[in-house]
């Protein structure tokens, strides 16, 4: 948003845009997995009905495909569509997949620094913080990762998402960890919704391990990364696969990134702040740089081929059950490599390791009875 003080006079206005109505706006020739298909006519179905609808699926389960034949319908009929989540780099990586499916359209890509101007597109991409911009603009309203710091814990940013939507709307919330009032509503009939325990490849979810590594803080102060840890992540390095080494907090970063560059001189560190983030995250991608050191800013919306992830001081608080989950869920999205490594070094297990270990062990059960993993 920039800069805004309290001083400055703030205009608010319903600018409505011509409707364009298009056929076969969607061109996208994959197939849905059973799972996928199931959510798909409930958002297809919410978005006609402007109703609210909630998909609860697994890490991995294919949650932007689920969306593609709703978008097509709200925007065949001339309707603006915004996709809100929290994280810029959920952005980053959404705005293109949507972009190649629908070509006949501009898709905006709007976060903080974002060079995309375009914020009367039909199909918007947007962190949370951006729609704070729109007033009654859009028809249907998608708020992915609806558990995800900082718009679970932002009234500002929740009453921005309300405002950037018509009176009557469309709403769609996805999450695959939501909080216990979104699941107790959704039990209970009150909010309209499915379950999607299986991920789309028919693959189960990697199951996390746990290891000891010792007092791993002290380790660090005389410039040593605990043994297991460094051999583990040897291994992965010797067979090319990218890793993910998550830390509990940005000050260890630097640190441990600078000590592992004894293995690779390519292996970086990146975190919320980093002016380079963005490059970094992409290089990545690219399999230029083969390790990153990461916080939990990187647990959602990255997916790379063959990842193997780790957790340095699993026992931290910033580690909750649903952290560990998303972290977990990074592994084994492809479908050519669907499975992966995901490890815990800690000193000491918690009760949100062990939660977050049996919530991806039930939701593996889940699939398995519902013929949605093989």
């Amino acid at each position: 948003m920039g800069r805004v003080s309290e001083c400055a006079v703030l205009v608010r206005g319903i600018a409505e845009r011509k409707r364009e109505k298009k056929l076969n706006l969607l061109q996208w020739n994959g197939k849905l997995s059973t799972g996928q298909n199931l959510a798909a006519q409930g958002v297809v179905e919410a978005i006609k009905q402007k109703e609210s609808f909630f998909i609860w699926a697994v890490c991995g389960a294919g949650k932007t495909e689920m969306l593609f034949y709703g978008i097509n319908e709200a925007l065949q009929k001339g309707e603006r569509v915004c996709i809100a989540t929290p994280r810029t780099d959920v952005v980053l990586e959404l705005a293109p997949r949507l972009q190649e499916v629908f070509p006949y359209i501009k898709v905006a890509a709007l976060y903080g620094g974002s060079v995309d101007k375009e914020k009367d597109a039909v199909l918007v991409v947007a962190t949370t913080h951006q729609l704070l911009r729109y007033y009654r603009a859009f028809h249907v309203m998608v708020v992915d990762e609806i558990d995800a710091f900082p718009y679970c814990a932002d009234q500002m940013l929740q009453y921005a998402v309300k405002q950037a939507m018509k009176e009557r709307a469309a709403r769609i919330y996805l999450t695959a960890t939501p909080d216990e009032t979104w699941k107790r509503k959704f039990r209970k009939g009150e909010q309209k919704g499915v379950i999607v325990s299986g991920r789309y490849h028919r693959h189960p979810l990697p199951v996390p391990l746990f290891c000891w590594c010792g007092n791993w803080k002290k380790s660090l102060i005389h410039k040593r990364i605990p043994r297991v840890l460094l051999q583990w992540l040897q291994t992965y390095l010797n067979k090319k696969h990218p890793i993910f080494l998550f830390v509990p907090h940005v000050r260890y970063i630097e640190e441990i990134s600078l000590l592992l560059k004894s293995l690779n001189k390519r292996i970086e560190g990146v975190h919320a702040e980093d002016p380079g983030r963005k490059e970094k995250v992409a290089a990545f991608r690219k399999g230029e740089i083969p390790l990153l050191v990461t916080t939990t800013i990187l647990e959602r919306g990255v997916t790379v081929k063959n990842l193997q992830v780790a957790v340095l001081g699993a026992e931290e608080e910033i580690f909750s059950e649903s952290a560990l989950v998303q972290i977990a869920g990074r592994a084994g999205r492809s479908f050519e490599a669907p499975y992966g490594e995901v490890i815990y070094f800690h000193y000491g297990k918690t009760e949100a390791m062990v939660r977050a270990k049996k919530h991806i062990q039930g939701m593996n059960k889940n699939a398995k009875e519902q013929g949605l993993i093989d």
